[in-house]
């Protein structure tokens, strides 16, 4: 069995793999397997003519970041024993995915871990997907050191440590491969956005912790599957998020967790039309009306734990909505 896979999800990222494959390629250890999901542009006949070298996988449908990994993995089981999924817009430093994997190696309580993810267009600044690490507020809103919501830090070395964390960012997602099967993977119904956040509770559920490894940075260039200002990112944040909720929180721990969510949430849909954005403010209705159909579907898996996975460095953090949008207060630091 071989040590480590880089495993990269495609769909219709002819570009992306243009300008960041030859990085990835250059700057890796492992092996780099990329994984097309039914893409209809020239990724394929990209990857056939111009990495011919590179193993392709390729899936029958479109089927989104979580059921895309879960396919292409269920392949893979048996053949490493860690694999790291990066997003096909990432560019990586010399040495990244071998640094990754021994420090998880060396770290046996640990089931995943993430680098500091700055942006591509700005080195200079964390990147809106991970940035220097995840965490989680007492009423589940995610949120990063170095990226609390739109406001970027800028990166001068505040988080080049080594810290648990509540979750680790799906852009760059080094993990145990025996522990990933174990899990089951990510919820195929997520489709996208927030399935590495329920997979990292589970992990955290059944007794593993998760890890940010600050000497270590790749660089995310964003938005190049489903851009952030899309709505349908906004209707998928907003319902996987009630998922997520709904099936890692005890039936009361829920309760008391969405007597606060319900006004935030209309109050966020609000502030979508006055802004202008009545799309928006019609994906979050949206997305709680499809939460209460898909509900059912799940086993409340929420007896194993009635409170939020949060680490120390968030504990103090109720709501990191009213810490930002009424308190003023933009930063991880003023957290």
């Amino acid at each position: 069995m071989k040590e480590a896979a880089v495993v990269i999800l495609n769909y219709n990222g002819e570009g992306m793999l243009r300008r960041f494959l030859p990085n990835v390629l250059e700057n890796s250890f492992f092996d780099v397997i990329v994984v097309d999901n039914n893409s209809s542009d020239g990724s394929r006949l990209l990857m056939e003519t111009h990495f011919s070298e590179v193993r392709l996988i390729c899936l029958a449908k479109n089927h989104g970041f979580s059921r895309g990994y879960n396919e292409a993995l269920s392949q893979l089981k048996g053949q490493y024993r860690h694999y790291i999924l990066l997003n096909s817009d990432v560019a990586v430093s010399p040495q990244w995915d071998l640094r990754l994997i021994n420090w998880l190696k060396s770290h046996q309580h640990f089931a995943a871990v993430q680098p500091k993810i700055l942006s591509a267009q700005d080195r200079s600044r964390f990147d809106y997907a991970g940035a220097g690490g995840g965490h989680i507020d007492r009423l589940g809103y995610p949120f990063c050191r170095g990226r609390v919501f739109e406001t970027l830090e800028k990166d001068y070395g505040q988080y080049d440590d080594e810290v648990e964390v509540d979750w680790v960012s799906g852009a760059c997602y080094a993990v145990k491969a025996d522990v990933f099967h174990e899990m089951n993977g990510f919820e195929a119904d997520f489709f996208a956005h927030m399935e590495e956040i329920d997979l990292c509770w589970r992990m955290v559920r059944n007794g593993w912790k998760l890890g940010y490894l600050g000497s270590v940075s790749v660089y995310h260039l964003g938005g190049g599957t489903l851009s952030r200002t899309s709505p349908f990112k906004t209707y998928l944040n907003f319902r996987n998020n009630l998922l997520m909720l709904h099936r890692n929180l005890t039936t009361e721990g829920f309760m008391k967790v969405m007597m606060f969510r319900m006004p935030l949430d209309a109050a966020a849909a609000a502030q979508f039309v006055l802004s202008g954005k009545g799309d928006h403010a019609g994906q979050v209705i949206k997305a709680y009306r499809d939460f209460l159909k898909m509900r059912n579907r799940y086993k409340k898996e929420g007896a194993l734990a009635s409170k939020l996975p949060i680490q120390k460095a968030s504990k103090e953090v109720t709501s990191v909505v009213l810490a930002y949008y009424v308190k003023g207060k933009r930063t991880y630091p003023e957290l």
